[in-house]
């Protein structure tokens, strides 16, 4: 498929952070895009106003046999009525992965992967392309001040794009360079085990060619054995000695951090960020390391981070209420729940830490039980909200409940008190009763549990 032959589009799913992103990729080429959602949303309205037909609700009427391409989610099922006209009327139909593919095959591609990280990895990996005046196109999972929503149109070859691990849809894209933040166990509702997503990722690296290039994480045991796949180049970066590009002397002061970088052997200088955590440092060397083999100067990897002050949703300050800071994080991983914790006890030494926690995915939860017990020592206080239910990727809503998290918390030692509020409204309510100048409110999860952080940022 040539892309520049494609001149009209229809997207099922069009409201989605993917889906939306591709749609306005191609209105900026000059693509007619249409599409649709099930639910009215911010984004559909957005899509709307910049002249994208999008609707609500989803109907077959709307598959015409002009449209040269169907893009659709990767959440949309089999039976979906939109799919099944597209491919009645044999118009090809490509996931959100697939047409993602398709595009990096036509660029000097960038694919940002690993289990925690890629977003913000891929967000300063773009900043600092930007500031090199490399004048990339970058499509990720969060939204970026300064870019149009979580997609930078460029005029470059170079096309930098966050890759998702789940169901081995990182096996669409086509690199030159893979970027690979860290592997853990998670998508255990796909995946058999650790074992299985090893050996997804040694297949994702063994695609790079000789010629290719591949930045890996060498603190990461998991990284370590995948990246014997690959035939590619390579560049580690991370604390040890070892690594190609290393931290040394890290720093937390007054709501920054600070860390000499070393790149083989030799100190280049002093580097300030102002987004928190150790987790933050590994992923601003993964992206140093990648932005300088593209030819950007460290002072301009610099420059970019001193002005970095992070993305939607992760470690994001949303605003106050009674007082209280009010922080909303993607966090869903345990390590991701237990390093975003660590790094707001960091950040706000002397401050109470309320931690809210909506889990997202009951096999998830319950795949990864132990861990997220161990999770949220670094809390004061915990407030639980049930179990997100993830539609298309659990059959029913009651194979476990976050009131057996709370009760195992309970019985692991934690000394904070720790409770369970069913229902978003009822959070937001249980939570202002709680929030003074000295309280620090951090609201985890990849659910709807957002919305407590909007809601009493907005009315404080």
């Amino acid at each position: 498929m040539k892309i520049a032959e494609i001149k009209k589009i229809y997207c099922i799913g069009i409201g989605g952070i993917g889906v939306s992103a591709l749609a306005r990729f191609f209105h900026t080429k000059g693509t007619i895009v249409s599409g649709s959602d099930v639910v009215m949303s911010d984004e559909i309205i957005a899509l709307s106003q910049r002249g994208i037909r999008a609707v609500v609700p989803p109907s077959k009427k709307n598959i015409m046999d002009d449209i040269d391409v169907v893009i659709y989610s990767p959440a949309i099922l089999s039976n979906d009525e939109e799919l099944i006209e597209a491919q009645k009327r044999k118009i090809p139909a490509l996931s959100y992965p697939e047409m993602l593919g398709q595009l990096t095959k036509e660029y000097k591609s960038i694919a940002v992967s690993g289990t925690n990280g890629k977003t913000t990895t891929t967000a300063l990996l773009g900043k600092f392309l930007e500031a090199g005046d490399k004048d990339p196109t970058v499509i990720l999972g969060g939204r970026v001040p300064g870019w149009d929503n979580n997609l930078r149109v460029g005029n470059s070859q170079l096309f930098v794009v966050e890759s998702c691990e789940y169901k081995r849809n990182m096996l669409n894209l086509f690199p030159r360079v893979i970027l690979l933040t860290n592997i853990e166990a998670d998508h255990l509702d796909y995946y058999k085990n650790i074992a299985d997503i090893k050996t997804a990722f040694s297949e994702y690296v063994s695609k790079l060619k000789k010629e290719d290039l591949l930045v890996y994480n060498i603190d990461d045991k998991n990284c370590r054995k995948v990246v014997s796949s690959s035939p590619a180049r390579t560049i580690s970066f991370g604390f040890s000695d070892n690594a190609d590009i290393c931290a040394k002397n890290i720093v937390c002061d007054n709501g920054e951090q600070f860390f000499e970088l070393w790149v083989s052997q030799n100190k280049i200088g002093l580097f300030t960020t102002k987004i928190p955590g150790t987790f933050n440092i590994y992923n601003i060397l993964g992206a140093t390391a990648t932005a300088h083999s593209e030819g950007v100067e460290y002072s301009a990897i610099q420059r970019a981070l001193n002005n970095f002050t992070g993305i939607w949703r992760r470690f994001e300050t949303v605003g106050k209420c009674h007082g209280a800071t009010i922080i909303s994080d993607y966090a869903h991983h345990p390590t991701a729940v237990a390093s975003t914790l660590l790094a707001a006890r960091e950040f706000f030494p002397k401050k109470k830490i309320l931690a809210i926690f909506q889990p997202h995915h009951q096999n998830r939860t319950i795949k990864l039980f132990d861990d997220f017990v161990a999770a949220f020592f670094d809390a004061d206080e915990i407030i639980l909200a049930e179990i997100y239910h993830v539609c298309g990727r659990e059959e029913t809503s009651d194979l476990i409940s976050s009131q057996k998290l709370v009760d195992a918390i309970k019985k692991s030692g934690y000394s904070g008190k720790i409770s369970f509020v069913e229902n978003i409204s009822d959070i937001e309510k249980e939570v202002r009763k709680k929030l003074d100048d000295n309280t620090v409110a951090l609201i985890m999860g990849a659910g709807d549990i957002d919305t407590v952080a909007r809601n009493l940022s907005a009315h404080p």
